[in-house]
C-alpha cells in the first residue's frame, strides 16, 4: 500500500501538466524563437492563447483519431463497433455523473447500461445485460487478456497494496501459490473457532432481546465473521464483539447511551470506509484523483488500520525469527494463515497486503451473504420452517455441527445456494484488456463486437443471476427448491458459468468451502436457538415509497441493497448507521410466540 505525502489530485495534474502543457509550451516557444530569428513579432497573448486551447485541442483531435483508428481496426477484423453512448458534456461527464447519481437512488443494477462509453481518454464496455459466454470469456477461455489492470490497481492501491485481489501477473500467482495451501479440507473442517464467536454473538442477541431491544444484525454477523476470520487467519481475535452494540432509533434516553472508544470496532469502521472510497473511484474511473485534490480519502481510515494491524503482524515476525526452523513444505494443524506466510517470505508489505485482501474476503463476503440469507427467510417463513425441521432432524436444539452433518443438509445447502444467486456477495467486477478482441455478437445475424485494447469491462453476477432466459420464468423469486428439482438440470447443468457467487476460472475463490462452512453453522446456531423470523423495519431504512411502483423484486424489496466491494444493506444518508432493517427473532422452545415478542424485540441489519 503506497502512501504518499502528495494527495491523488495534485499528482494526477501535475502529470497531466507534464504531459500536456509542458510539451505544448516548449513548441510554442520553439515557434517564437524561430518568428523572432525571422524578425517577426508574435503577440505574446496570440502565444497564451496557443496554450492554453492546445490542451481541449489535443484532446479532440486524439479522441477523433481514436475513432477513426477503432473503425479500421474493427473492420479488419470483421467486427462493429460496440454501441456508443454519446452524452452532451465534453468527455460524456455527464453519462458518468447521472450514473454515480442512480446509484445513490436506484436499485442496485438499474443504472447499468449494455453499451460502449468513453469517458475522456478511459474506454468503457458495460455489460449491463451479461451472458454466460462474455463472462466464460472473461473468467476462463481468454483468462490471460482480461486482468484486473493497471487502473483498478491504481485505484485501490491504497487499501489493498499488491495482495492477491489487487495483482496479476506474475506477482498474483505469488499470492495465490502462498495462500493455496491454507485452504485445504482439513483446515477448514476446523469448527472450533466458529462455535465460540458463534456463541458470544447469540448470547448478545439474547440480552437484547430480554432488555427489549433490538439488535442491528449485519453488524453483529459482520462481528461475528471478522472475529472468526482473524483469529482464524492470523491467531489474534479482534474481538469485535466485544465492542457495544448500536441501539436502535426507539431505545430510551437512558440505554442508548454513547459506547466508549473500541479499537476493533474503529478497525472495522475503516477498513469498510476505505473500500467504500475503492467503489467510488472505479465508478468514477481513471480521472477519480480530481475529486480527491486536497488528501487521500482512504489516508485517515487506512491509518486506524494500519495502527491495529501492524503490531499483530509485527508481533509475529518478531516470533518467527525467535522460533526454531521447521520444514517449510510443512503445514502445521495449528498454523494461522500469518505464520504460514511469514515461513515463506519475511517481506512484510507482502504479507500485509495478503492479510489484509483475505481478512475482507473472510469477513465481508460471508457477512452479506449471512446477512441476506436472514432477510429472504424472514420474507419466506415456510422456508425457514421447512430448513429448521432438516436442522433439528440432523443435528437436533443443542448439539455442535460437525463437517459431516453440514454436508449432508441439502436443504440448507439450497438456501445458501438461492441466497447467493439472488444478493451476491460480489454483485460488480471488473477486467481490463490486455489486447483487441472481438465478442460474438448477441444479436444473431450480425457482426461480431470489437474491443479495443485497454478497455474497462464492467459486468455484474447480480444480473447475470436474475435473468429469466438464463434461469427461468421465477427468476426473480426466492426458491430454494429450484436447487433441487428438474430445475438444475434444465438451467444451471447445461450452463454451469450462470452461477458464480465464488468467481470462477484460475481466480476462483480459494475459500469458498471455509464461506460454506462458516456460514451454514452459524445458521444452524441460529435457528437452534431461535424458532421464527419477521421483519420490522426502522422508518428510516424503508425504501424510497417509488419502488413500489416498479416491477421485479424492487417492488417488493424491504431494505436498499448497496455494494462498495462487497454488497450490503443500506439505510438513508441521514442514518447514524448504515442500516438495512429489523428482525424480530423469536426463542426456540417457547409456546407463546407473542409473550415471547414482547422481549423478544428483533434485529436490523446494518
Amino acid at each position: 500500500m503506497s502512501r504518499s505525502w502528495v494527495s491523488p489530485g495534485v499528482a494526477y495534474l501535475s502529470r497531466g501538466l507534464l504531459s500536456v502543457v509542458v510539451p505544448a509550451a516548449s513548441a510554442v516557444i520553439i515557434v517564437v524563437r524561430l518568428a523572432s530569428l525571422k524578425g517577426v513579432r508574435v503577440s505574446p497573448w496570440l502565444m497564451s492563447a496557443v496554450v492554453l486551447g492546445a490542451a481541449p485541442l489535443g484532446f479532440a483531435a486524439y479522441v477523433l483519431a481514436d475513432e477513426i483508428s477503432q473503425q479500421r481496426k474493427a473492420k479488419r477484423l470483421g467486427a462493429r463497433l460496440i454501441p456508443r453512448i454519446k452524452g452532451k458534456w465534453p468527455g460524456n461527464l455527464d453519462k458518468v455523473v447521472t450514473m454515480v447519481m442512480k446509484n445513490e437512488n436506484e436499485y442496485l443494477g438499474t443504472a447499468s447500461f449494455h453499451a460502449f462509453c468513453s469517458c475522456f481518454m478511459e474506454s468503457y464496455f458495460c455489460l449491463g445485460r451479461p451472458i454466460e459466454e462474455e463472462i466464460k470469456t472473461i473468467l476462463a477461455t481468454d483468462f490471460d487478456n482480461y486482468v484486473k489492470g493497471a487502473k483498478f490497481r491504481e485505484a485501490a492501491d491504497s487499501v489493498l497494496g499488491t495482495g492477491v485481489f489487487n495483482s496479476d501477473g506474475e506477482i498474483w500467482k505469488l499470492h495465490r501459490t502462498m495462500t493455496r495451501p491454507f485452504f485445504t479440507h482439513d483446515r477448514i473442517g476446523h469448527f472450533e473457532i466458529f462455535d465460540r464467536h458463534a456463541d458470544h454473538a447469540i448470547g448478545l442477541a439474547k440480552e437484547r432481546f430480554r432488555a427489549g431491544l433490538a439488535i442491528d444484525f449485519q453488524d453483529l454477523i459482520s462481528r461475528f465473521t471478522l472475529d472468526s476470520a482473524s483469529e482464524f487467519l492470523f491467531g489474534h481475535c479482534i474481538d469485535t464483539l466485544s465492542a457495544g452494540l448500536p441501539y436502535p432509533h426507539d431505545a430510551t434516553e437512558s440505554t442508548n447511551t454513547i459506547q466508549g472508544d473500541n479499537a476493533a470496532a474503529a478497525f472495522a469502521l475503516a477498513f469498510s470506509q476505505a473500500q467504500q472510497t475503492i467503489n467510488r473511484r472505479v465508478s468514477i474511473g481513471q480521472t477519480w484523483p480530481l475529486v480527491e485534490i486536497l488528501a487521500d480519502s482512504t489516508a485517515q481510515h487506512m491509518k486506524v488500520v494500519d495502527a491495529f494491524l501492524d503490531p499483530i503482524l509485527k508481533d509475529a515476525l518478531e516470533k518467527r525469527r525467535t522460533t526454531v526452523e521447521f520444514d517449510k513444505t510443512e503445514l502445521a494443524d495449528d498454523q494461522t494463515l500469518v505464520d504460514h506466510l511469514i515461513n515463506l517470505t519475511s517481506d512484510f508489505k507482502i504479507i500485509k497486503d495478503e492479510t489484509l485482501n483475505i481478512l475482507l474476503a473472510g469477513r465481508d463476503t460471508t457477512a452479506s451473504t449471512l446477512t441476506s440469507a436472514m432477510y429472504l427467510l424472514a420474507m419466506h417463513p415456510e422456508f425457514l420452517a421447512r430448513l429448521r425441521e432438516e436442522i433439528i432432524s440432523k443435528v437436533g436444539l443443542t448439539r455442535r455441527p460437525t463437517y459431516d452433518d453440514i454436508k449432508e443438509m441439502k436443504y440448507l445447502k439450497a438456501v445458501l445456494n438461492e441466497t447467493l444467486r439472488l444478493f451476491p456477495a460480489v454483485p460488480f467486477d471488473v477486467r481490463e484488456n490486455l489486447h483487441e478482441t472481438t465478442w460474438v455478437s448477441p444479436e444473431q445475424g450480425k457482426k461480431p463486437l470489437f474491443i479495443p485494447q485497454g478497455t474497462t469491462l464492467s459486468y455484474s453476477v447480480f444480473l447475470m443471476h436474475r435473468r429469466t432466459d438464463l434461469w427461468g420464468p421465477d427468476a426473480l423469486e426466492f426458491d430454494p427448491d429450484r436447487w433441487l428439482d428438474e430445475r438444475v438440470k434444465k438451467y444451471l447443468i447445461p450452463n454451469p458459468f450462470i452461477f458464480l457467487p465464488f468467481n470462477a476460472g484460475p481466480r476462483i475463490c480459494l475459500g469458498q468451502q471455509f464461506a460454506y462452512n462458516e456460514m451454514s453453522f452459524m445458521i444452524i446456531r441460529l435457528l437452534q436457538n431461535f424458532s421464527a423470523i419477521t421483519l420490522s423495519p426502522e422508518p428510516a431504512m424503508n425504501p424510497p415509497a417509488w419502488w413500489a411502483e416498479k416491477g421485479g423484486r424492487q417492488a417488493i424489496e424491504k431494505f436498499r441493497p448497496r455494494n462498495h466491494l462487497t454488497l450490503y444493506a443500506m439505510a438513508s444518508l441521514t442514518s447514524r448507521y448504515f442500516c438495512g432493517h429489523l428482525i424480530r427473532f423469536y426463542l426456540a422452545g417457547c409456546d407463546d410466540l407473542d409473550t415471547v415478542g414482547q422481549y423478544c424485540k428483533g434485529i436490523y441489519f446494518h
